[in-house]
């Protein structure tokens, strides 16, 4: 199962993001647990500059931006 963690202190666009790693774990038909991190110490622990961001299986794959659907979709196939 992946872990996926959406990084950030819980503003729109986190809640947005967060909306589309749900989606995209759905389009990819993968079983993942998605996680709001709203923590300042552990957000800074995946040196994320900007919010939110995104961990997948521990990886940073993006932050300060909101991604499309379908581009999480292949960072979570990459990361599978």
């Amino acid at each position: 199962m992946l872990n996926i963690k959406v990084l950030g202190p819980g503003c729109a666009n986190c809640r947005k993001l967060e909306e589309v790693a749900r989606e995209a774990v759905a389009l990819a038909g993968v079983e993942a647990q998605v996680e709001k991190v709203t923590d300042t110490e552990a957000i800074l622990a995946y040196d994320v500059l900007k919010t939110p961001g995104l961990v997948i299986n521990g990886k940073l794959v993006s932050s300060g931006r909101i991604p499309a659907a379908g581009t999480v979709v292949e960072w979570i196939r990459e990361a599978g």
